[in-house]
């Protein structure tokens, strides 16, 4: 089974987000559980979870199906130690919140140096990070995004997956989502079935399909290798739409959160359903 959706809107509760997903036929969703943009929120209220709870059982999401994502200010690698104790303690309610919501996953971009630090020390901050939060949370799976490379972000290599996970305390607590226009700016072809198929097969070498924990689908506005970030829709950019349907009857992909970002949320809809249809050869 694979389960195909969105990233959708909150706006209005957690609780709207279900009803956008079930308005795009998605059997998967993404969400912020507060403003991405901003460090602090106010708790979740008990009417808000349970109206979100309610929501979900009453559409038919599992917490599997589920993919929420942290705040992009988090840097779980800050060179700086007041700017590193600030991003532990936002990804810590960011993983709170999951809990009060019923939510097992938590997706989240790994960290950058910001040319303070090396990349070894910045891999290892951010395992470190992780495990603070698992030790203060129960159910949440940490689950590490790649990256396009942008800067001094890292992740963008699968071997930076790799050396993360590796220094996580509770190995059944940590995962990876893939972003397919991250891999192909960071230099992975994904541009013909036996391109993707490869840099699958070097997913699953390198870090271990074990740890996928969900994927966001989305075509690339920018060059291969460029480790530029620039999503487009489906077939529209320059990854093409032979990845997606290499991925779609891949059968080391099933039961996770597969999740568009693409840039034409008007069209999730029919993206959802070609995507499905892929999943059935001819």
């Amino acid at each position: 089974m694979k389960y195909l959706g969105a990233h959708v809107s909150a706006a209005g509760g957690p609780d709207q987000a279900v009803l956008r997903a079930v308005e795009i036929g998605a059997d998967a969703f993404a969400l912020f559980t507060k403003n991405q943009r901003q460090w602090r929120a106010k708790p979740l209220e008990d009417t808000t979870i349970e109206a979100f709870r309610s929501a979900c059982k009453q559409h038919g999401f599992g917490p599997g199906q589920i993919l929420p994502h942290d705040s992009y200010l988090i840097n779980l690698g800050h060179p700086d130690r007041a700017g590193l104790e600030k991003s532990r303690a936002a990804f810590l309610d960011e993983m709170q919140r999951c809990e009060q919501l019923g939510l097992t996953l938590l997706n989240f971009h790994p960290g950058s140096h910001l040319k303070k630090i090396s990349e070894s020390e910045c891999l290892t901050r951010i395992a470190d990070s992780i495990n603070h939060a698992l030790a203060e949370t129960r159910d949440v799976i940490a689950v590490i995004e790649n990256t396009a490379g942008q800067g001094t972000n890292l992740g963008w290599r699968f071997e930076h997956l790799a050396e993360i996970i590796g220094q996580v305390d509770d190995k059944s607590r940590v995962g990876v989502c893939i972003d397919t226009c991250h891999a192909f700016a960071a230099g992975y072809d994904l541009r013909t079935p036996e391109a993707c198929t490869a840099t699958l097969d070097e997913l699953g070498k390198v870090v271990g399909f074990e740890y996928l924990r969900g994927m966001h689908l989305n075509d690339a506005k920018s060059e291969y290798a460029s480790r530029v970030d620039r999503h487009h829709s489906l077939g529209r950019g320059n990854i093409g739409l032979d990845a997606f349907t290499t991925i779609m009857r891949d059968p080391r992909i099933d039961e996770i959160p597969m999740v568009l970002e693409t840039i034409e949320p008007e069209i999730w809809a029919e993206e959802i359903a070609w995507l499905r249809a892929q999943m059935v050869d001819g």
